[in-house]
C-alpha cells in the first residue's frame, strides 16, 4: 500500500507537468472584440435553445453569422478562445463583462415586458367595460 501511494504521487506530478502556455496566435482576437463575439454567441445559443425551428426554416446558422457579423473565422475563434481560456483570470473578466451586458438587457426586456402587459391589461378592461355596458342593449326597450 505504502509503494502503491508513491507510485500515485509520483504519476500526478509527472502527469501534470507537460501541460504549456498556448502560443499567442498571430490573428489574436482582441479582448473587447471577443467579449462582443461571447456575448452574441450566448444570445443566439439562448435563441436556439428556445426556438431551433425558427431558425432552421430562415436558415440561420448562429456559428457562420457570427464569423461573418465579426469578420472571423473558426480556425481565429478557436485559437483565440483557447489562448484567453488558458488564462484564468483574463478570461473570467472577459465572461464578467459578457455577464454585466447580458443583466443589463435583462433589466431593460423586463421592464419593456411590464410595459407591455400593462397597456394589454388596459385594452382588456376597455374591452369588457365596453361589452358589460353593452349588455344592457340586449334587453327590450320599454313601451311607450
Amino acid at each position: 500500500m505504502k509503494y502503491f501511494s508513491y507510485i500515485i504521487i509520483l504519476m500526478l506530478l509527472l502527469g501534470c507537468n507537460g501541460i504549456d502556455k498556448p502560443k499567442k496566435p498571430k490573428n489574436l482576437i482582441g479582448k473587447e472584440k471577443m467579449s462582443e463575439i461571447m456575448y452574441d454567441l450566448y444570445i443566439l445559443n439562448a435563441a436556439k435553445g428556445v426556438n431551433r425551428k425558427m431558425l432552421e426554416a430562415n436558415a440561420i446558422m448562429p456559428l457562420e453569422y457570427l464569423y461573418k457579423k465579426y469578420d472571423i473565422d473558426s480556425l481565429q475563434f478557436a485559437e483565440s478562445n483557447t489562448y484567453y481560456a488558458y488564462d484564468t483570470e483574463g478570461y473570467l473578466a472577459i465572461i464578467e463583462t459578457v455577464k454585466k451586458k447580458l443583466e443589463k438587457n435583462k433589466d431593460f426586456y423586463e421592464k419593456l415586458n411590464v410595459k407591455e402587459q400593462n397597456v394589454k391589461d388596459s385594452i382588456n378592461a376597455a374591452k369588457k367595460k365596453k361589452n358589460d355596458s353593452l349588455i344592457g342593449l340586449d334587453a327590450p326597450l320599454p313601451q311607450q
